[in-house]
């Protein structure tokens, strides 16, 4: 077994607690990080012609009422369209509502499927450091009023 020079001294030793619950705007953000990083393997996916997907669980019963629990592929659909002109655009997605980016602007154009994926880790990078917290708060409260009708 090989030793390590490093002693317990050396470690930064700190008195701290795991918080219970996240805030929402950190779970708003982590959920949004999770839907890009689905997009980004879309994408990849894409490029090297293969196939994707993603798998949950679901509850299923059968002919005599017993239940049981199947994992199957989780529907995917692409955040990209091309427009009339043909050009490759991508609009980042809360739910069911699109995260405007910009006042007024919600769709990022890009050039190819490679400068796509770079766009993608760029918007995943600013949702990490909170800068699409305003939009993303709107897009939860239009889609907690959905549910509130």
């Amino acid at each position: 077994m090989a030793t390590n020079n490093k002693s317990l001294d050396t470690l930064n030793l700190v008195t701290s607690t795991k918080p219970l619950h996240q805030p929402p705007v950190v779970q708003r953000r982590n959920k949004l990080i999770a839907k890009l990083w689905e997009q980004e393997q879309l994408v990849k996916a894409k490029l090297d012609n293969t196939a994707f997907a993603v798998k949950k669980h679901k509850t299923v019963k059968d002919l005599e009422g017993n239940r049981r629990r199947i994992e199957v592929d989780k529907r995917l659909k692409p955040w990209w369209f091309q427009d009339i002109d043909g050009q490759l655009c991508f609009s980042v997605r809360y739910g069911a509502k699109q995260l405007e980016i910009k006042h007024g602007r919600s769709t990022i154009a890009v050039k190819d499927f490679d400068e796509l994926l770079t766009t993608l880790a760029l918007i995943k990078s600013a949702v990490a450091k909170g800068s699409l917290d305003a939009a993303i708060d709107q897009a939860s409260g239009a889609l907690k009023a959905n549910f509130a009708k």
